[in-house]
């Protein structure tokens, strides 16, 4: 009977054993796969070009209590439990209200934002939103994990995709896998979404105020994001805030875009695009003198005319004129032929008077909801050259614009303009522009014009009306 026993725990015994040890083999090989193929990405990662710095936040009433690095200093509080816990919370709570304020400054946050907050203190993060004044807010206080039972990653963000314009997280040193955290997050964003991540000083992401530090925290990030580019990245105490807005699907839609090879617009400004004005994030002072206008470095001379078309800017395009041409563009707007493309065709009695601009109805430029008709009155119907049944601005292009010419396009970055943007890629009439202008606000234009630039267009971002 005791062999017996004693076969029994040796078989049995032995079998429990290596079920415990393949348990621990099978975990440590996904944790190393995961760093190896963390590794691999920040090694293929491209090169950020960013805005590095110390986020200027204001810590209130508490500053008394932070010191110049950002750490706690110990006071007399801290040595009882019940106040100390009470002042940190506070503290942390301030924190995160003065981040929100700063991307709010920024315009990476409004009021009108459909926000999400990810990790143990998501409620917390939703409550002090709330309080900005945010209406749309909801907290989820789980994160992705690993469940052995199933022997895959577990999605807990229960969210469809594209449905938050705003995901904020403290969380990305406290999961196991942050890529899959950075991913899920990315998933949920909208296009043109804002991504905030705050990172502490308890892992290898975190950063400090020295510049160096803050790329190492910001890589990682940029290498686990997909459809998204890392905006923003500055220091906050003993923290790292990295911003990253997800490419609207127009960006995405033009990188796979190839251009002709004798594409004349990109070939004539190639020498040209080093000299384009760096992408700012805010509107500052006199925005249009720090434009590198094309005509500054490329002689035109021998072109056969000038074509200035302004898309969707209505009864502003006076404005546009006024405030570009005159004072700064190298060439006088009398000189060139002005095509006006609108719905707006109250704004045609602004234009029939000043010869040299030509209006076209647009009605596809509506915004959803709006009668383009709604702005015809009787004797602007019978004058403008209407087309109910819609309006091609490619085969319009095509008829208005010839080799030889010099074009500058002026258009709205909203879905009906950027569409145009799109049809001119994809028929190859963008190689007949020669500049673009895209009137935008705070970081929206960003990505495109990082696109654009890259695929050799000489593209501005307009602090318009």
């Amino acid at each position: 009977m005791d062999m017996k026993v004693l076969k029994w725990q040796i078989v049995h015994g032995s079998l429990v054993k290596r079920l415990i040890v393949k348990g621990f083999l099978f975990v440590a090989v996904m944790i190393v796969v995961s760093f190896v193929q963390m590794a691999h990405m920040i090694k293929n990662s491209e090169p950020m070009v960013l805005n590095f710095g110390v986020c200027p936040l204001n810590f209130g009433d508490n500053d008394q209590y932070v010191s110049i690095t950002g750490l706690f200093k110990p006071v007399f509080g801290l040595g009882f439990p019940m106040f100390g816990a009470s002042l940190m919370r506070r503290d942390d709570e301030n924190l995160t209200k003065n981040v929100f304020k700063e991307m709010m400054g920024r315009g990476f946050l409004g009021l009108n934002c459909n926000a999400l907050c990810v990790g143990k203190k998501s409620s917390n993060a939703a409550l002090v939103l709330q309080e900005l004044g945010l209406l749309n807010v909801v907290g989820v206080d789980a994160h992705p994990y690993f469940s052995l039972i199933w022997r895959r990653f577990v999605y807990e963000l229960d969210h469809e995709n594209s449905s938050f314009d705003f995901v904020f997280s403290r969380d990305l040193d406290k999961v196991t896998v942050p890529a899959l955290m950075v991913l899920e997050i990315e998933r949920v964003l909208r296009p043109g979404g804002t991504g905030a991540l705050l990172v502490g000083s308890s892992s290898f992401y975190a950063g400090n105020l020295i510049k160096g530090n803050l790329i190492r925290s910001a890589t990682p990030v940029a290498s686990f994001l997909k459809s998204s580019d890392v905006v923003h990245v500055c220091g906050v105490g003993a923290y790292t805030l990295v911003i990253f807005k997800k490419r609207s699907e127009i960006v995405d839609s033009l990188e796979h875009y190839v251009l002709p090879a004798n594409c004349p617009s990109t070939a004539n400004n190639k020498p040209y695009l080093k000299y384009l004005e760096p992408l700012v994030e805010k509107k500052v002072g006199q925005f249009e003198t720090q434009i590198s206008y094309l005509p500054k470095f490329m002689n035109i001379s021998t072109r056969n005319k000038l074509v200035y078309i302004n898309v969707g800017a209505g009864e502003f395009v006076e404005t546009t004129l006024a405030r570009m041409f005159k004072p700064h563009y190298p060439i006088p707007h009398h000189l060139f032929n002005v095509f006006v493309i609108d719905h707006n065709t109250s704004a045609l009695s602004l234009y029939v008077k000043n010869p040299g601009i030509n209006f076209v109805y647009h009605p596809g430029l509506a915004v959803a909801g709006e009668d383009p008709l709604a702005y015809v009155d009787t004797d602007e119907f019978l004058s403008a050259p209407l087309d109910h049944e819609g309006f091609d601005f490619i085969h319009w292009f095509s008829e208005t614009v010839e080799d030889g010419d010099y074009v500058v396009l002026m258009m709205n970055a909203r879905a009906a303009e950027l569409n145009i943007l799109a049809e001119l890629f994809k028929t190859g009439s963008i190689c007949h522009i020669d500049e673009l202008f895209l009137r935008c606000s705070a970081a929206d234009c960003i990505s495109l014009i990082k696109t654009l630039r890259r695929s050799g267009v000489f593209a501005h971002q307009w602090w318009g009306d």
